[in-house]
């Protein structure tokens, strides 16, 4: 029987370890935290968003960095077997808004109970408080194959082979401290610039302190640099004010396709607060609020168009004088008015850190990687599975979703090849 070590028990690595298992492997699978699946009790809010039932186009398109490496491992485990996957296993789903895919409990722990239950079934072994600090190579042939691990404190473990699904750097208090990175580099592979993702941006101007809390539905929002105004990324959803900047479903997207670009050349936020409008059609619309409230101060005549706590902000912005008379506004006022609720920039100055971000950008290169195995390139007998390597999706149980397949498809090749 051949010996399959994982490092990692969380999402890629149980799913990993429960493939090669039930491949016939003798499979060990080693974390050093005191339970499995630590990161997975926080994801969703605790709910877990566990994948996302949309069709295989908008999976691929849902992918932001190297999504035709996931070719043969979203091909060969889907959403939907993922699915079934967890209710075979006594894990219950619910789909929500934007197809995304819940526990019915709404209970994260029901996720990592039904992985757990399948660990079971298959035998494979779940050993905790277990740091790896080293892999153990030979030489065969003149290519360098794997041996085994080193555990902290020097014990080794032959094996024949091993799956490295250490996570990456976020949520460094879940366990998430980049090991993977060191292992996969001390063995010649190549690991691309280390990014936070799925993160909060950090806004120049003060406005977002004053409106700390407050989300906005149903806004448009654009990225751009700041010195060519080059479009980098345009969505439309939910967005949060935080204590100093601006967070939600909309921004966390955003943030994906921020990283080098947005740090060489500094980057605008603009929002688009009325998305569903023209300018023509929102610069009637507020001649219709103004001819109603004529008499009234600016101030006190914009509580149909914007919550209350953001209307001192927007006049701001507008320039207007918040205690002119609404009969005494300028056409050219109104007009710029409806261009600034249009065009609202923000000055982004960078991202929160990996603390708060959901996922790493970056990771081992997929390069290095067989994309049909997850076996390295460079190692016989060495895979690599999950966020450790460079990949990264949208929010949306996407993420949840690349961890599964790349899990499934390494622990089956390694039960399969053991590098051979």
């Amino acid at each position: 029987m051949k010996k399959v070590i994982v490092i990692g028990a969380g999402a890629a690595g149980m799913m990993a370890a429960c493939r090669a298992a039930e491949c016939g492997a003798d499979v060990l699978l080693l974390e050093k935290n005191e339970k499995a699946g630590k990161k997975l009790y926080i994801t969703g809010k605790g709910r877990c968003n566990l994948t996302n039932a949309c069709d295989t186009e908008e999976l691929f398109a849902s992918v932001v960095r190297n999504a035709k490496f996931l070719y043969s491992s979203f091909y060969g485990f889907s959403n939907g077997q993922t699915m079934d996957f967890f209710r075979e296993n006594g894990c219950h789903l619910k789909t929500e808004r934007g197809m995304r895919v819940f526990p019915v409990s709404d209970h994260a722990s029901d996720v990592i109970k039904a992985l757990e239950r399948k660990l079971h079934k298959e035998h494979a072994v779940l050993r905790l408080h277990t740091e790896v600090a080293d892999l153990l190579y030979e030489e065969t042939g003149g290519r360098k194959r794997i041996a085994g691990v080193i555990l902290k404190g020097g014990r080794r473990e032959a094996a024949d082979a091993v799956i490295v699904a250490t996570g990456g750097l976020s949520y460094p208090s879940t366990g998430s401290t980049g090991d993977g990175y060191m292992l996969a580099e001390r063995g010649g592979h190549t690991v691309t610039e280390l990014l936070p993702s799925l993160v909060s941006f950090r806004i120049r101007e003060p406005y977002p302190g004053t409106l700390q809390g407050l989300a906005l539905k149903n806004v448009r929002a654009f990225v751009m640099t700041a010195e060519k105004g080059t479009l980098i990324y345009e969505g439309f959803g939910e967005m949060l004010f935080t204590h100093c900047g601006v967070s939600g479903p909309l921004i966390l997207s955003a943030s994906s396709y921020y990283g080098e670009t947005g740090k060489d050349s500094g980057c605008i936020l603009k929002l688009d607060l009325k998305p569903a409008l023209t300018e023509a059609e929102l610069d009637r619309r507020i001649l219709r609020d103004f001819a109603e409230n004529r008499n009234k101060r600016f101030k006190n005549a914009l509580g149909g168009l914007f919550p209350s706590r953001l209307i001192p902000v927007m006049i701001t912005v507008s320039g207007i004088d918040p205690e002119k008379p609404v009969h005494a506004i300028t056409k050219e006022e109104r007009k710029a008015f409806v261009a600034v609720i249009k065009n609202w920039n923000m000055t982004i100055a960078g991202t929160g850190d990996f603390s708060e971000a959901v996922v790493t950008k970056g990771g081992v290169s997929v390069k290095e990687v067989n994309p049909g195995t997850m076996q390295s390139r460079k190692v016989d007998g060495l895979y690599f599975a999950g966020e450790v390597l460079d990949l990264d999706a949208l929010t949306g149980g996407f993420n949840l979703q690349i961890a599964w397949s790349t899990g499934y498809l390494a622990g089956e090749s390694a039960a399969a090849g053991c590098g051979k």
